[in-house]
């Protein structure tokens, strides 16, 4: 069994180089973590290990050229729970952002951990440090450490926002998944009947040419339209494609033309009513964790309004917030604006009414959760089919309208022959 060389912290913020013996590298961190540590680096004892200790030394304050200017948010989830781990082991902020900066690839997130640990240095707090890149850590990230340093709980709040972030990612995925699946397979099934229309038919037409065919079936004359239309003219479809492209990106940009998409989208058949049930799953988690993180309602609102990516559900929490602000529950508005159901607002009155809204919340993220979950799964059953027959009938159109003429031939060959 492989020998592996590690150094780790541990509780106390201590530094620790040991060995361990494991089947491979995952399970000897995975020993590792099981002893209490933190594992900042691990190799084969064949292996050299880095020099000096994390987080001990200056900062380094050599910033790298980056492409882009945001960080993916599998690396900053790693970030929060790490930074998470690191502050509940006892060591002091600064330190911590250290270990995470020398850990950390070049990049964005490291540029700005050199700037956030110059800033912490300096006396600012950390939630004002990460406020100054609003393009890396959001209103709801900055607002939940703001929350959790006020209430000397910042290493719970960081570990409740990496759950947080990790549902959030895996939700959005699932949707992601569910709408890419279909779009791919139209778009390669596209191409390769474009193929066939373009390049196979013409060698037909010509065939029948040759071989003198005449009054040819009008399945085969819309076929042979439509290829000699995509022959002559092969630049249209991706120009109406890039045109269709830049008119929804220009509508988009205006704020009744997002209005109009997002209610497009609400009411797609199948699709919309997964987007909606994703869209109040976000908004319930969203709300839930930063209630249970301190903030205040109101405020929580105003954050929650900012993060749903659709203008109606946002302005429809916009009508909440109003309502919450000149004394009323939120169970009501939230009723009469009619983007939840009746099971939801019930939940959220119960929880009202028992102190526990933010639990309440939490756990209709959760039931909406699995109710996405159900739907994508039983929309990827549905769809498979659906294409499978709609493909078959376009093929199948295709190979009729090339035959037909072909078979009428040798129907009127054989009479001759008689």
């Amino acid at each position: 069994m492989p020998t592996y060389v590690y150094e780790a912290v541990d509780s106390r913020g201590q530094r620790i180089k040991a060995e361990i013996e494991a089947g491979n590298e995952d399970e000897a961190q995975n020993k590792v973590r099981m002893l209490g540590y933190l594992v900042t680096e691990i190799k084969t004892k064949a292996a050299k290990t880095r020099g000096p200790k994390l987080g001990t030394g200056p900062s380094t304050k050599k910033k790298t050229a980056t492409i882009g200017n945001r960080v993916r948010p599998k690396i900053l989830t790693g970030f929060t729970r790490q930074l998470s781990t690191l502050i509940s082991a006892g060591l002091p902020i600064v330190r911590s952002l250290r270990i995470c900066e020398e850990l950390s690839k070049p990049g964005v997130l490291k540029n700005n951990l050199i700037d956030m640990t110059e800033d912490v240095e300096g006396g600012m707090p950390l939630s004002d440090a990460m406020a100054k890149h609003p393009k890396t850590f959001d209103k709801l990230y900055v607002n939940m450490v703001k929350a959790g340093e006020a209430g000397g709980v910042l290493d719970q709040i960081l570990e409740r926002l990496s759950v947080f972030m990790e549902k959030s990612q895996k939700l959005k995925k699932q949707v992601i998944s569910a709408m890419v699946y279909p779009a791919v397979v139209i778009t390669v099934a596209g191409i390769i009947l474009y193929v066939i229309i373009t390049y196979i038919v013409p060698k037909f037409t010509k065939m029948f040419e040759d071989m003198g065919v005449e009054s040819l079936p009008v399945p085969t004359r819309i076929l042979i339209m439509v290829s000699g239309t995509l022959s002559t003219y092969w630049y249209l479809p991706p120009i109406v494609i890039v045109g269709l492209y830049l008119l929804y990106k220009s509508i988009a940009a205006t704020a009744g033309g997002r209005r109009a998409f997002d209610i497009v989208k609400l009411n797609m058949p199948l699709f919309g009513s997964i987007l909606r049930k994703s869209i109040i799953s976000r908004f319930a988690r969203t709300l839930g964790t930063l209630i249970t993180s301190g903030v205040p309602l109101l405020e929580a609102l105003t954050i929650v309004r900012e993060t749903t990516g659709n203008a109606v559900i946002s302005d429809a929490i916009g009508k909440v917030h109003d309502s919450v602000r000149e004394g009323d529950d939120i169970a009501g508005p939230l009723d009469q604006t009619k983007i939840c159901d009746r099971m939801v607002v019930n939940m959220v009155a119960v929880g009202e009414e028992t102190g526990e809204l933010d639990k309440m919340l939490i756990r209709i993220a959760d039931t909406f959760d699995d109710d996405v979950d159900a739907m994508v799964g039983g929309m990827m059953s549905l769809i498979e089919p659906l294409l499978i027959v709609v493909l078959g009938c376009t093929v199948g159109f295709i190979v009729i309208s090339l035959f037909l003429p072909l078979i009428k031939l040798m129907g009127s060959l054989s009479q001759q022959t008689k």
